[in-house]
């Protein structure tokens, strides 16, 4: 694990290094301050739940890896309606947070756009890290309750970084 772990590491020290190369890009909209850390870590947990959801299955010998499968399928629809719940929350909240520290915040419809966009796109990555790292650990013979929640919480946080900035940089 201590290889993974040491690459994975240098991957959240590129995620800090992308914050700091857009900066200008978020003190020019303050209120897209309060996204980046929810974005950061909501990717992080929708994945993590699936992972575990699929290692569990895994060991209980119930996981196929099977476009037919309809429970992967009813866990993939529950991620993305808890990822489309959440992302329109953090658009909500982040304008009344941009509203009373700014007096002055970005429309709440390019908010709206802007969360749901990225963290919509998020989810879909996730969802596909969490069943690629829960297929790859089976095939290695690794434990994926020891593998899949490392990997996926930590590529996609560098991820969620990158498509905010990039969806906020089209938008605004």
């Amino acid at each position: 694990m201590f290889p993974l772990l040491l690459v994975l590491s240098m991957l959240e020290m590129g995620s800090g290094y992308v914050l700091e190369a857009l900066e200008a890009t978020y003190l020019d909209n303050p209120t897209l301050l309060v996204l980046v850390p929810v974005m950061i870590g909501m990717g992080g947990n929708l994945g993590a739940i699936l992972s575990s959801r699929l290692s569990t299955r895994l060991h209980l010998g119930l996981l196929e890896f099977d476009l037919r499968d309809t429970v992967l399928w009813t866990n993939i629809f529950a991620i993305l309606g808890l990822a489309a719940t959440v992302f329109t929350l953090l658009a909500l909240a982040a304008w009344v947070i941009g509203r009373f520290v700014t007096g002055a915040p970005m429309a709440l419809s390019d908010l709206l756009v802007i969360s749901l966009v990225s963290g919509m796109s998020l989810a879909v990555l996730a969802i596909l890290l969490s069943i690629g790292a829960t297929y790859v650990s089976y095939r290695l013979g690794l434990d994926p309750d020891d593998t899949t929640i490392p990997v996926v919480t930590n590529v996609a946080d560098i991820c969620g970084v990158l498509i905010l900035s990039g969806v906020a940089i089209l938008v605004l």
